[in-house]
């Protein structure tokens, strides 16, 4: 017996003679190493110690889920409906590739025995909208084949073929960023990943497969397939804006918008979680009925002198919801100082214990170990993508490119951040959920910047005696309305987590949001331009035939 854990109960088989004795049984190897380990270790003198903890009350744990269902839900029905509004019944075969895919990501998740937390269920709802860009992809390709006079039959199969390339480099990108965040991330990072991961292999197969065999069939059957509507017929065709000639402004924009947040992360820094400082957090909710309008700084001033120091109080979704940070007696030592710190702040507002909706502790140590995972994993996905261009696209150029792009973006989003903390109203925190959105931020840009890479590359090889800017700009034409339709379904799904989503997951959705923004911006604006200065005779040379 062990902690008062029975680990082997061996019954007298003889006399113990000399001393000695033996222990068998139906053991494995390894069951028989771990009992001898613990026979020759015996009660370790050092009691465990907490040092990371988080706690979520059922009424919260409730809410949150509830709330991650209805975005969900209403994320769901408008990509669907936009779907049909933008290309007719081919937006239906979509519609029932997307529905297949959602069935077959629960049904991946349940056979695995997977957790479903609210991030995950995030990585759900993100997945709609990340699962319609192959669809998009193809029906934008099929549309092209069509305008150049194709029959129907044969423009989808072109299309279908001509996309593939694409389909798959972005998706690989997408996955890459995906495993990074669940080998570096941990609890609910990593739920978020799972989630994400599945969702691109069964976006794969729902879109490729599904949305084919539903074509095929219509052929067969003499049945019309339409790709648009009235009202979107002929949208962004024989576009002919010049974007390589307005590469200059476009630097002067985005240099000004960095400017600015870095500014701003300089002078006022960022709201850090309790994952990045350490610390305690509370969430407390106050029965307004007899406590009243509940405000920050008499909370504040009621829990200074009890914690030994000021907390830091914010309104936390609801007006009689707060959210309390304080690092008392989080280097104690002492095996209660979980339970004293917690009925400080019961005493503090004299409040019962169940009003603590949920709670949470994160260690110094543990925060230092967050903050250098999470510098190894932006690294690692920095290094991959490059590494992964640089072998899909055989020229450093675009590898540079894409990696500007992405610090652009990330940037661009920490800015948004400082500038923003305490202005929106919801809480804007620098915590493990904000690199899960920082690496699936990189995912998307990435993603769109793998589209707008191989159409070049595929325009470059095919006019290669034409000028190059020329050949550039109508490659960044082409792919505009993919690039808009794709953003659009995906802001699409964020706004509802932001709006919909609950208090919980709100900041992580809103740094999406942004990043979505700005990687679209980005990959046309950024990414193509530097791979233009970088490198023109390289990129000429290498696609001559």
């Amino acid at each position: 017996v062990l902690d008062d854990y029975v680990y082997s109960y061996p019954t007298v088989q003889g006399e113990i003679a000399g001393g000695n004795s033996n222990i068998t049984g139906n053991f494995t190897i390894n069951e028989a190493k771990d009992l001898a380990n613990i026979l020759k270790a015996g009660k370790l003198p050092a009691p465990a110690r907490i040092v990371e903890e988080a706690v979520v009350g059922p009424s919260l744990g409730a809410e949150s889920i509830r709330s991650g269902f209805m975005s969900f839900i209403i994320a769901l029905v408008l990509v669907l409906i936009y779907m049909i509004f933008y290309y007719n019944n081919a937006g239906i075969a979509s519609d029932i590739a997307l529905l297949a895919n959602i069935f077959f990501i629960i049904g991946v998740l349940a056979s695995v025995g997977a957790t479903l937390t609210l991030p995950g269920i995030a990585g759900i709802v993100l997945t709609i909208g990340m699962s319609v860009d192959a669809n998009i992809l193809i029906f934008e390709r099929i549309r092209e084949e069509m305008a150049q006079g194709k029959g129907l039959r044969l423009a989808i199969a072109d299309g279908y073929s001509a996309a593939y390339s694409a389909i798959i480099d972005a998706n690989v990108t997408t996955f890459l960023t995906a495993l990074v965040l669940f080998l570096f991330g941990s609890g609910p990072i990593q739920g978020f990943a799972t989630t994400l991961m599945i969702g691109i292999i069964t976006s794969l197969f729902s879109a490729i497969f599904i949305t084919r065999l539903i074509f095929d069939s219509r052929l067969n059957k003499n049945k019309s397939i339409k790709f648009d509507t009235g009202l979107t017929k002929g949208a962004f065709k024989n576009l002919t804006i010049d974007w390589v000639s307005k590469r200059k402004i476009y630097y002067i924009i985005s240099g000004i918008v960095i400017a600015i947040g870095i500014s701003s992360i300089v002078t006022s820094g960022f709201n850090l979680g309790v994952d990045f400082q350490g610390g305690r957090t509370y969430v407390v909710r106050f029965d307004e009925s007899k406590t009243g309008k509940v405000s920050t700084a008499d909370v504040r001033a009621q829990l200074t002198a009890p914690l030994e120091s000021a907390p830091e109080v914010k309104t936390f979704g609801p007006s009689n919801q707060v959210k309390i940070t304080t690092t008392y007696l989080i280097n104690s030592a002492d095996l209660e100082a979980d339970d004293i710190a917690r009925k400080a702040i019961i005493d503090g507002l004299n409040i019962e214990d169940d009003q603590i909706m949920s709670s949470q502790k994160v260690g110094p140590t543990i925060a230092d170990d967050i903050k250098v995972g999470a510098m190894k994993a932006v690294a690692a996905a920095l290094v991959i993508i490059f590494l992964y261009i640089l072998l899909r696209f055989r020229r450093w150029t675009y590898g540079a490119g894409a990696i500007l792009a992405l610090s652009h973006d990330v940037l661009v989003v920490l800015g948004i951040f400082s500038i923003f903390k305490g202005i929106l109203p919801f809480s804007l925190e620098i915590d493990q959920a904000f690199i899960a959105a920082i690496l699936t931020v990189m995912g998307y840009s990435i993603n769109d910047t793998v589209v707008v890479f191989d159409r070049i590359r595929e325009y470059l090889g095919i006019h290669h005696k034409k000028d190059m800017n020329t050949v550039i700009n109508s490659a960044l034409n082409s792919t505009i309305s993919r690039t808009l339709n794709t953003s659009i379904t995906i802001a699409v799904v964020l706004i509802a987590i932001v709006l919909f989503g609950g208090e919980v997951i709100r900041g992580f959705a809103f740094a999406l949001l942004v990043g979505v923004l700005v990687g679209t911006y980005s990959s046309v604006c950024i990414a193509t331009p530097v791979v233009v200065d970088f490198g023109a005779k390289a990129l000429r040379s290498g696609t001559k035939k």
